[in-house]
């Protein structure tokens, strides 16, 4: 079936079509109803189903004959190691894992907080509860105890499970301190918490609380999976940067399995036997579905890395890992890539390296421009493919089907909807748009398999944050249009759409424009108050090593791009160049933050930044600009 039947039939018989998905998944009882439509607008899938997620990506995957294939390669150049599990050995850690948290008091629908760095033994919590029914909920490693302590107190965790340290190129951070300090700010408290010693740094362990990880396995008996309902909890995933309570994303068990036995192979052409890499940390949602879980489930081997894309210990990492591993097709964020260009422009270091089994690169998180997507395709000569999707739906809304034969691909766009999702633009008022009219990006109702169906705790607020705003369609909160054929294009969060002068005018597309420019490696545009146009632009460009370019020579240049192609209406008078840009642990740029910045608001560091140093260099750097509101 093509991409377009596949798509078209999606949406008229959206029940049939994910029923015949549903034969991808070992059912412990396969259901006997596929879609469940609920009174408030929102729905159910496969709800008397019966399964366990660890059992499909680890003992099914054994049965069906992978047991000595790589499930997991370990590779840490911060630690200069590298481990391989067979299918076996992972289901066999796992299973201990599991009898040791059941040992612990841990039982089917209880809690489990992880807060890990990129070791194996992350995923194998993960899996482990998984194996339990019990829920986890990963928190990225090194977050603020305050942070942490809000975590623990919406998920009310029996267990906390953690490391005694995180490891960066240039710093080892503890996280043994946060935790406790965490728990000490929490009203909730946990059990016990099962520490991992890595010998970076040893943590002191608190009496008749804090029990020691190896030494707990050791004594512990291999778990057996536990069968739960299809829309029992898999996992809770808190969105970054939240203030006041945590929004905790559900993720259910069978709508997530049925929905990643379906993408992997659909949209990245994985099959079983693929080496597969995602670049990212098991405390985001790529973590979960394409480190984890979905690679998994679809007997792949997923590479597990903990490392940057330079200085661990250079620009060439990524492509010694390909080489080394033989790696079939890489998810990275555009982020990454671009950290690699500026270190590595001419991409002398890839020259070292034989990318022959590199298939596909995907790239998502968060805009790629199309200078990067270019620099990458003749450097590599492989495929960049750009895709869309977010935390709620977990795994993607707009991507090529390449499993489908669909590599009709359009340079800025996120390409078309992928089977399942039914993708429109509408205005304020909820009405449609039409081709290329831009306006907020909605997914008509119902949502595919997969993605949330509620909030940990607070449904009322789920249905408020996603389906009242446009009764009929989920509100991605994402600005842009598609266009005749079908190609969706992203233009950014709907709060980065520029009002100068009655013209909404999109930051995305001039932030396109400037990284066309020779000396600029990444940027941001924001959007500043003025008195007279109610906002103006203001771009904020980082310069490539060895970059020779004037500031006055460089705005002028850059003010001209963007009048050139969008015109004078846009307003752009003003770029400022900074040593770097504030961006969070996953590696989106902080843009709210740069407002308040540039406005003279008031602003607290967000949760997710990954340097707040950061901040205090910008607000220099724009008061010495003479922006009169900066500070």
């Amino acid at each position: 079936m093509s991409y377009r039947q596949s798509h078209d039939r999606s949406i008229a018989e959206p029940s049939a079509f994910w029923a015949e998905q549903a034969g991808r998944v070992a059912w412990y009882r396969a259901p006997q109803e596929t879609l469940q439509a609920l009174p408030d607008g929102s729905h159910r899938w496969f709800a008397d189903g019966r399964l366990n997620t660890c059992y499909l990506a680890l003992d099914r995957q054994i049965e069906l004959g992978r047991g000595k294939q790589a499930a997991l390669i370990y590779d840490s150049p911060v630690t200069n190691t590298q481990q391989r599990f067979s299918y076996l050995e992972l289901r066999d850690e796992v299973a201990r894992l599991a009898g040791a948290l059941r040992a612990l008091g841990v039982e089917k629908g209880d809690g489990v907080i992880i807060y890990m760095p990129m070791v194996p033994q992350a995923a194998m919590a993960m899996l482990a509860c998984a194996r339990l029914g019990a829920v986890h909920s990963v928190v990225f490693g090194g977050f603020a105890p305050h942070e942490l302590a809000l975590r623990i107190d919406d998920a009310k965790p029996r267990l906390v499970l953690t490391a005694s340290c995180g490891l960066e190129f240039e710093r080892v951070i503890e996280y043994k301190p946060l935790v406790d300090k965490a728990l000490e700010l929490a009203s909730h408290k946990p059990a016990h918490v099962l520490v991992l010693q890595r010998p970076q740094a040893m943590a002191e362990l608190t009496a008749d609380r804090d029990l020691d990880w190896r030494e707990t396995l050791a004594r512990a008996q291999p778990a057996a999976p536990v069968e739960v309902a299809s829309g029992d909890p898999l996992y809770i995933m808190y969105t970054s940067g939240t203030t006041g309570k945590p929004k905790g994303i559900v993720r259910d068990n069978g709508g997530h399995a049925v929905a990643l036995s379906y993408a992997l192979p659909t949209i990245f052409g994985l099959q079983p036997g693929d080496v597969w890499w995602g670049v990212s940390d098991v405390g985001w949602v790529v973590g979960h579905s394409l480190i984890v879980y979905g690679p998994l489930m679809n007997g792949c081997t997923t590479v597990f890395y903990e490392g940057k894309p330079v200085r661990t210990p250079d620009a060439g990492s990524y492509w010694r890992v390909i080489e080394e591993h033989k790696v079939n097709s890489l998810f990275c964020a555009p982020t990454a890539i671009r950290a690699i260009r500026k270190e590595d422009p001419q991409g002398e270091l890839l020259k070292r390296y034989d990318l022959s089994s590199l298939r596909h690169l995907f790239l998502a998180g968060e805009k790629l421009d199309s200078s990067t997507q270019h620099w990458l395709e003749e450097l590599t000569g492989k495929p960049v493919h750009d895709h869309w999707w977010q935390t709620e739906t977990g795994w993607p809304v707009t991507a090529p089907c390449t499993g489908l034969g669909d590599h009709d691909l359009r340079a800025g766009s996120t390409n078309r909807a992928v089977p399942g999702y039914h993708v429109q633009v509408v205005d304020d008022e909820g009405r449609l748009l039409g081709p290329n009219e831009q306006g907020s990006i909605v997914i008509a109702l119902p949502l595919p398999p997969g993605c949330a169906q509620t909030l940990w705790n607070d449904h009322p607020r789920y249905l408020q944050a996603y389906l009242k705003t446009y009764p009929g369609y989920y509100h991605t909160g994402d600005g842009g249009y598609v266009d005749e054929e079908g190609f969706v294009y992203i233009m950014g969060r709907t709060d980065d759409v520029i009002n100068v002068s009655g013209h909404r005018l999109s930051t995305g597309e001039m932030e396109e424009l400037l990284a066309l420019h020779e000396a600029v490696a990444e940027c941001a545009v924001i959007a500043v108050q003025d008195d007279l146009k109610g906002h103006v632009p203001l771009g904020l460009v980082v310069l490539k090593d060895g970059a020779q370019a004037s500031e006055a020579d460089l705005q002028r240049e850059l003010v001209a791009l963007v009048r050139e192609r969008i015109g004078a209406l846009a307003c752009f008078q003003r770029a400022v160049v900074v040593k770097r840009l504030p961006k969070t642990r996953s590696g989106k740029i902080l843009r709210a933050v740069l407002r308040k910045i540039a406005d003279g608001e008031g602003y607290a560091p967000p949760s997710t930044i990954d340097d707040p140093a950061i901040l205090g260099e910008i607000a220099e750097r724009l008061g010495q600009a003479g922006l009169a509101k900066a500070g």
